[in-house]
């Protein structure tokens, strides 16, 4: 509006609020520039300590696990990859209608790093042996750190997979990220080599299916659908007990190649992340394959509960006169008869009662007590069933935190007396070697022909930095409180700094009764990263639920699974 007088013009503005805050704007503006140089820094300064503050503060992993789950959601799902195809080998895309959410499957839980000393140790750990492994061996699957060379075992990158949902958990952003863009540009299932089943199973399928379900991120479930596929001609034998072996270019499955036979622990301890896959995608094809070895096992006549170590794809049988043992070839079949009740929701009835059968069997067969001081151990039976050897792997160590885990998932109470009984032994096969580290073997006295409760061979001293014990401290710890088994893991931990650090990483060891002569191996397993320093860091934890056992189970390689309801 314009109205005229005679000496002025009168100019009217009705949006008064705009005029005001432009006349403020100004007035900032003006005091801005009044400030002296020192005092316009001084402020810059102070805007810049917050905003650094708040990205402190804010954890690791937030913004992966945002970014990741809306950058799949926008996508709209998965898309082709080229990578991923083989002449006469071309797979479909893989159909995920029907499978779950994982965002819903989750627990939605961030974490945010170390929060007492002994994790920041470990931590610290991971990240020298992950930069020895960057430096010499990136994209291979071990590292040899004394040599500064790597090992191919499958050509598969096996110890960046593995240790994906480690670096997660422990929140160490940079390196996950750098994982997971190995594993999206360069992880392929083409080459031309054959791998074993279980053991790509359990490290590969196993890892991408439990950092989908901690990220969300789709790129992860492509692979291990790309990946399940080609695993699943395994299957295609007259019983359905899988071949060991499998040309994941050819996908051509076989038996090893020094034995027709399959190893019971091999073909029972894939139950899990076939299961999960098929959960994931709504593709009942992985499940029903893999389950059906557990009906067939179920079927075959046992010691009470025990099986033996071998068992033919072929008939479906077991191989006469072969070994009981809760060690090599036999221990994670009685691991997963209790896993797979607990994935279902405790809803197979029969994986519970085999499950506690066989501990009645090892109870009543394999549980020994050692002279002169009552030490409790599980040896074997040996073919034919009549022979007993006082021999016990490390792997066995693994038992006393499944039987705690059955306790707390209502099984009988009486099982954790056996668990109590054999953590002291573990413990004791640590405690008493001069490095407090375990040899891969150990025999005991039943005799009393001499003071030692135990004895270790010299073909049988090696570490290889194996997690079982630390895995059931762990157990023990997150379902009892008792800070003794932190203690002994301390302990334990603070051994490997000393006798297997070196200067690009950590090295399994030859011999544990030496510490000046160590005899080291050279070489950097992939479970050191994924399952040892894993446990341990859950281990020290003032949060016993980081990773909460009534909602995810642990498989064989300590990648944590979502339970289901059915």
């Amino acid at each position: 509006m314009v109205s005229a007088h005679k000496d002025h013009v009168l100019v009217g503005i009705p949006v008064l609020n705009e005029t005001t805050d432009l006349r403020r704007n100004k007035s900032v503006w003006r005091t801005w520039n009044q400030l002296s140089r020192f005092q316009r820094s001084l402020i810059y300064m102070i805007f810049a300590v917050l905003f650094f503050m708040i990205l402190y503060f804010i954890p690791n992993n937030t913004d992966s696990l945002i970014i990741n789950y809306v950058e799949t959601t926008q996508k709209g799902g998965l898309k082709k990859s080229g990578s991923d195809e083989v002449p006469g080998q071309v797979l479909e895309e893989p159909s995920l209608k029907g499978g779950f959410d994982p965002v819903q499957v989750n627990t939605s839980r961030l974490f945010f790093g170390p929060t007492t000393q002994q994790q920041k140790a470990v931590v610290e750990a991971f990240k020298h042996a992950w930069q020895g492994y960057k430096e010499f061996a990136w994209g291979h699957d071990n590292l040899k750190p004394i040599s500064k060379n790597y090992y191919d075992w499958f050509g598969l990158g096996l110890t960046i997979i593995d240790s994906l949902d480690t670096m997660y958990i422990m929140g160490l952003q940079r390196e996950y990220e750098e994982a997971r863009t190995w594993v999206d540009k360069h992880l392929q299932f083409t080459h031309d080599r054959d791998v074993n089943l279980f053991e790509v199973t359990i490290r590969v399928l196993g890892s991408l299916l439990s950092i989908y379900h901690l990220t969300g991120d789709r790129m992860y479930l492509q692979k291990a659908t790309n990946l399940g596929d080609r695993l699943l001609p395994c299957f295609e034998t007259p019983s359905g007990v899988p071949y060991s072996d499998v040309n994941l270019h050819t996908m051509q499955a076989h038996p090893p190649r020094w034995s027709p036979d399959s190893s019971t622990a091999e073909v029972s301890t894939i139950q899990l992340e076939f299961r999960d896959l098929s959960r994931c995608t709504g593709d009942p094809k992985y499940e029903d394959a893999a389950a059906k070895v557990s009906v067939i096992i179920h079927g075959l006549k046992k010691t009470d509960g025990l099986v033996p170590i071998f068992i033919n794809p072929q008939s479906g049988e077991f191989r006469s006169y072969s070994t009981i043992t809760l060690g090599a070839r036999g221990d994670s079949y009685y691991e997963y008869l209790l896993k797979q009740w607990l994935q279902t929701g405790k809803t197979i009835d029969y994986l519970r009662d085999d499950y506690v059968a066989a501990i009645k069997g090892i109870e009543k067969h394999l549980a020994k007590k050692t002279v002169p001081n009552g030490l409790v151990f599980l040896g074997e039976i040996l073919a034919g069933g009549k022979d007993f050897k006082p021999k016990m792997d490390h792997l066995t160590c693994y038992l006393p935190g499944t039987l705690a885990l059955g306790v707390h998932a209502g099984l009988p109470s009486k099982h954790l007396k056996l668990a109590d009984d054999l953590m002291n032994t573990c413990y004791q096969t640590y405690a008493q070697q001069p490095t407090f580290l375990a040899p891969e073997i150990t025999y005991f006295n039943m005799q009393g022909e001499n003071s030692n409760d135990l004895y270790v061979k010299t073909n049988d001293a090696h570490n290889l930095l194996r997690p079982e014990f630390i895995e059931s401290l762990w157990y023990m710890y997150q379902l009892t409180g008792n800070t003794t088994y932190q203690e002994w893991g301390w302990k334990i931990f603070e051994a490997f700094e000393t006798y297997t650090k070196v200067k690009n990483g950590y090295t399994s060891i030859g011999n544990v009764k030496s510490v000046t002569n160590l005899k080291r191996r050279d070489m950097m397993e992939t479970f050191f990263l994924g399952e040892t320093l894993k446990y341990l860091y859950l281990l020290f934890s003032d949060d016993r639920k980081l990773i909460d056992l009534d909602k995810f189970v642990m498989n064989s390689e300590a990648h944590p699974l979502p339970i289901y309801s059915s």
